[in-house]
This record gives structure tokens, sequence and C-alpha cells, in this order.
């Protein structure tokens, strides 16, 4: 459909181009860096963790920046200029999980020179651009003796790393400005965005057009000056009017969108990783012999995950809420975590019947062995027998019973349900 074609990307450079990238990596120890999140600065203004904590909810400003004496977050600032792209600093965030307590996502953010798009196909894998992360850039050698760089064997592990791109464009850049003030956002404006997103133009990944129109709809719209659209593997913000340069508004965009509305997508990552160990501890429940050791483990997880990361309300401020409910549908957390209980309360009665199953047994198997005896000696004392002889008798007699009475139907099912077995004869 010709509504959907658009310049491409591929050589435009905006007005301002920020970029954050983020992998996975498993940290070796704690870095010898500042405690916290990058503080940017904007006039007066800090991005710190006690500057960010007033932004989100208390128990996701925890889960993103630790507790007094108790750090998740590292910084360290850096001045690394490599062919159009400026490194400013790398963070650190413990992300650790019950079966990964050295889970830990590294951040980047550069400053882009050069026309962004295909910076971020080169980071999607496409070919054949090459890797811009390399040689001084190379996060390998930046984290080296403090963080392994995804281990590909890792649960965690994702093919490319997630990618946030911010621009936005000059007077020239036509098709991502609104056509005045007040003006109508052109269809252009969400193609570009998307591109962005996804990190590939439209050779790369060729937009249906029948669902085009629903896929564009997913975008954020932070306000009259710019959008936003988060995608599985990445996310993008775009502006909508010209960028006038130093003291624009674009400044104060540039900076949320590398501080709280990243951390509102760092917090979908720690959910993403921790549903992905829970649902892989449901696929292995049945692999131990201990089922209900295995399903109260499952279950304290949840719990602890539930409590500590599960949040789809982050602050007052609506976008950052928008962003992570963006990022949650994107991976259909909501729909998994649901699964996920669902399947915990089934494994959860399935143990209550067979402990159930095990205490009818118990009692069935002190029936067996009491009823005999307990008869024999009841005829001894109605007789009025004490002779040695004739209770050794009677309690042969009762272990033969016993035994009989084990060999039967009843019995086998008693002993198989004592042993958590199916019951079947």
């Amino acid at each position: 459909m010709t509504a959907y074609r658009v310049p491409l990307l591929e050589n435009v450079t905006g007005a301002r181009q920020e970029l954050t990238v983020i992998l996975p990596v498993r940290l070796l120890h704690v870095p010898n860096w500042s405690e916290g999140p990058f503080p940017f600065e904007l006039g007066s203004r800090r991005t710190d963790a006690r500057t960010r904590s007033t932004y989100f909810a208390a128990a996701s400003a925890r889960a993103l920046y630790g507790a007094p004496g108790r750090p998740r977050r590292w910084h360290l600032p850096l001045d690394i200029k490599q062919d159009g792209l400026h490194l400013l600093g790398m963070e650190l965030l413990r992300a650790a999980t019950a079966r990964n307590p050295e889970h830990a996502l590294a951040v980047l953010h550069l400053s882009v020179e050069r026309p962004l798009l295909p910076v971020l196909r080169a980071l999607a894998g496409r070919r054949p651009t090459p890797d811009p992360l390399t040689e001084l850039l190379d996060p390998a050698g930046l984290l080296a003796g403090i963080a392994d760089v995804r281990d590909p064997g890792a649960p965690f592990a994702i093919a490319r790393p997630y990618t946030i791109a911010f621009m936005t464009p000059s007077s020239q850049q036509t098709p991502a400005l609104r056509s005045g003030p007040e003006g109508a956002l052109p269809a252009s404006a969400d193609l570009w965005l998307w591109q962005l997103a996804s990190r590939s133009t439209p050779e790369d990944f060729p937009l249906p057009p029948e669902t085009a129109g629903e896929q564009l709809k997913e975008a954020v719209r932070i306000s009259a000056d710019w959008s936003a659209l988060v995608l599985r593997q990445g996310a993008a913000f775009l502006g909508h009017r010209t960028d006038t340069g130093a003291g624009d508004f674009f400044e104060f965009a540039a900076l949320h969108s590398r501080t709280v509305y990243l951390d509102a997508l760092l917090l979908g990552a720690l959910q993403r990783d921790h549903i992905d160990e829970l649902t892989d501890e449901l696929s292995e429940v049945f692999n131990s012999t201990q089922l209900a050791r295995q399903v109260g483990a499952l279950e304290r997880n949840i719990a602890v995950f539930r409590s500590t990361y599960w949040r789809q309300h982050l602050t007052a401020h609506g976008p950052a809420n928008d962003l992570l409910l963006a990022f949650q549908n994107q991976h259909r957390l909501p729909a998994r975590f649901h699964e996920i209980l669902a399947e915990a309360a089934d494994y959860s009665r399935l143990v209550q019947t067979q402990e159930s199953q095990q205490i009818s047994a118990a009692l069935g198997v002190l029936t067996i062995l009491g009823l005999p005896l307990g008869t024999a000696l009841s005829i001894l004392q109605v007789l009025g027998d004490n002779s040695v002889a004739d209770l050794l008798i009677a309690l042969t007699l009762s272990v033969a019973a016993t035994a009989g009475a084990l060999t039967t139907r009843y019995g086998r099912l008693v002993l198989s349900s004592l042993r958590g077995g199916n019951g079947r004869t």
C-alpha cells in the first residue's frame, strides 16, 4: 500500500540522537563503581537514586535501586568516542533470581553522531552491517573482570541486546513532523518510529499493510511533541517538531528517556526474566521424586516474585506506566503469569490430594495391623487365658491375618497410596 511508503531512515541523522543498550551479563563480583543509577544532569536537576525514587512507588524503587545497605545498581562515567558513537557511561543492575544469583543487566549510554538506524540494524544482527560495539566499545572488554557478557547457555540469554533509541528531527525531516503546532501527525512518523523500535527497514521486515494500523496503534503519545513505541527487542522515542538545539524541551525529553523511562523498561526486563525462570521451574516439577518439596519451593518463588517485582502500576505519572504495560504486553507477561499461577495451583491441589491419600493409607495400615491383633487379645482376655504359648499363637495368627489382608485389593491399594502411587492394582 502506498500509504506505507515513506523515506527510509538509513541515511538520516536526527538533530539529537541518544542510544541505550541493555544486555544480560553474569556478575562476577560487585563492581568498584559508584552506587545508584547513572546520575544524568540537566541544569539543577540531578537524576540520582534519591530523585528517581520520588518518581516511582516504593516497591518499584527498591527493585530498581535497592535499599540502604543493600545496593542493586552501580554506575561508571566514561568518555569513549569511536566511529560516530560516544559512550557516556555504563550501569549494572543486579537481577538475581533463585536459580541464577549472578544474573545482572548491563546498560550502556551512548550518543550517536551518524545515521542512527544503521547502528540499530547492526545491533540487531542485520547483515552485512558490522557490529558497532567492538574494540573500545566492546562490552566484554569494558566489563572484563566484573561481569561476563551473556552466557549463551543462560535461560535469560537473548539473541541481541535490547535497545532504546531517542531521535528528534530537524526542520527538513518532515516525515516525523506535525503539520503545525496542533496539526495532525502524519502516518510516516509512526513508520519512522517502527523502524527505530524494530531496528529494521521495510526490506528487513516488511510491515504487513493489513495489520500495520493495529500494530502502530501501540505507540504511546507522551505529548504532542513526541511519541514512543515498545517492541520485543527494542523501544524508540521520536520527536514530532523541529529540535531547536540547546535549551529545547527535547533536552528534558532525552533525559527522561535515559532515566525514568529506561527504568520502567528495566523493571519489565526483570519481570520477564523471573517469569521465564518460573516457567522453567514449572516444566521440571515432575522431574523430582519430592513433588511436595518441588511445589513448595515453586510457590515460595512465586510469592517472592509477586511481592518484589510484579508491578503494573509504577507511578502516578502516566507515561512510565504506559511503557511498562507496553513491554509486558509485547512479552505476554500478564497472561503468562496468570498461567503460572493457575498451573501452580493445580500442582498444589495435586500435592494436597496425594498427602490426604497418604494419611488415609497410614490410617488404613494401622487398621489392618491393629484389628487382627486387637481381636486375638480380646478373645484371650474374655477367656481368661494367660498362657504365654496361647499368646504367641494369637500373635502368629494375627500376623498371618494381616499379611493375608495386605494381599487383597484393598490392602494393595492402601500400600500403593502410602507410597504415593496411583492406587491401581
